[in-house]
């Protein structure tokens, strides 16, 4: 196995509201958010973390949450500053930070560009008044469209929405509605998926009413890929859509099985650890307070171990074929450590079923792959 790219995920745990679908580790900020501790036990937790990189390159940074844009201007910059001066990070590298529209913390957009920061992801989730309030969230559309315009005018090139269908009450003209508005406001990147019902959620427990019939969520698939090709993006993933030149680095090193450094609060990493043919993953704890007690500390880590050749192949085809243009046989074969037999039946079956393109060379979804993404993966 070879060592793929490297990159840094950092996880700031606290929001406002707790949304009503969101499985994330997030946690109501009712006391103040602890910025200086936080960030201190962050880098306290990179410090540890460093010798498991083996001194390679950092390809991409992304802040996530929870709210990260509930943090100041002034910590953001001293989380970046703290990274550079502890790992090598590549030239230009993207770094992004998950934002919500809400005007307080679009005011700060200035403030994260003068720390680093060159991509905004901004969780808008819908241009509608009636399905936010349905979602749970605390900005309205005005303001989902404000917070664009000022991460433009902050100097942010590279802007991401977040967008969702299949909402409570949705129709086919009221979910291709957001997404032309979406798209009117030209940002560089567009995530559009659907919402799920995912357990330990307010929804999972308590579904809400009116969600729409199966046949109109792929009528609103349909139309909507279509949508988006004529304005412009690029569908490279399930659920991401780019202009040209503006994929997520960060997400792709995910979904080609690349390794992650993870700190904070219920983050996760993910190291290849040269020579070995094997992958280790090292967890942090999921309460704030615990973990700013234990970060740095082996009691504040923990590691599973990933030795099966078996689970190696199954887990780079979960997020490998998530991607249209596919990836290339010698790359499955360098990031696992398998060769093709490994999957030879498997795959034969698929390429039957319509499900991977007959192409020699590269295990390619076809569209209708793509749309039974979970029948595929049994195969294997």
């Amino acid at each position: 196995m070879e060592l793929p790219p490297l990159s840094l995920y950092v996880h700031l745990p606290w929001c406002v509201r707790k949304c009503p679908y969101c499985d994330f580790n997030s946690h109501e900020a009712r006391d103040g958010l602890p910025e200086g501790e936080y960030v201190a036990a962050l880098l306290r937790d990179l410090d540890a973390e460093r010798p498991h990189a083996h001194g390679r390159i950092v390809e991409s940074v992304f802040v996530g949450g929870g709210t990260p844009s509930l943090f100041s201007g002034a910590a953001i910059a001293a989380l970046l500053d703290g990274i550079r001066a502890r790992v090598p990070l590549r030239g230009g590298a993207e770094i992004t930070l998950e934002a919500n529209p809400g005007a307080v913390e679009a005011s700060r957009f200035a403030a994260y560009r003068a720390a680093g920061v060159n991509r905004l992801s901004i969780g808008v989730q819908s241009f509608r008044d009636a399905q936010l309030r349905a979602l749970g969230r605390m900005h309205g559309a005005q303001e989902a469209a404000r917070a664009v315009a000022l991460a433009r005018a902050a100097g942010f090139a590279n802007v991401n929405v977040d967008l969702m269908y299949g909402l409570p009450g949705d129709d086919a003209e009221g979910a291709l509605a957001d997404l032309e508005a979406a798209a009117a406001l030209e940002p560089a990147h567009i995530s559009w998926y659907e919402l799920t019902l995912e357990p330990n959620t307010a929804f999972h427990r308590r579904p809400p009413p009116r969600l729409p019939a199966e046949d109109t969520v792929i009528e609103i698939e349909e139309r909507g890929r279509a949508l988006l090709a004529r304005a412009g993006y690029e569908r490279y993933e399930v659920s991401a859509y780019a202009r040209a030149g503006y994929r997520c680095a960060h997400n792709l090193n995910y979904w080609l099985f690349g390794d992650y450094i993870g700190i904070g609060a219920g983050a996760h990493g993910k190291i290849t650890v040269p020579g070995e043919g094997r992958i280790v993953r090292r967890t942090k704890p999921r309460n704030p307070r615990t973990y700013v007690h234990s970060a740095g500390t082996a009691a504040g880590v923990g590691i599973e171990r990933v030795d099966s050749g078996a689970e190696l192949l199954l887990e780079f085809l979960m997020n490998a074929l998530r991607l249209p243009e596919g990836v290339g046989i010698a790359q499955y074969t360098a990031r696992t450590g398998q060769g093709l037999a490994a999957i030879e039946r498997p795959l034969g079956e698929a390429v039957r079923r319509g499900w991977l393109a007959p192409e020699p060379g590269v295990l390619k979804p076809t569209p209708a792959g793509l749309q039974a993404l979970n029948a595929v993966l049994a195969l294997f």
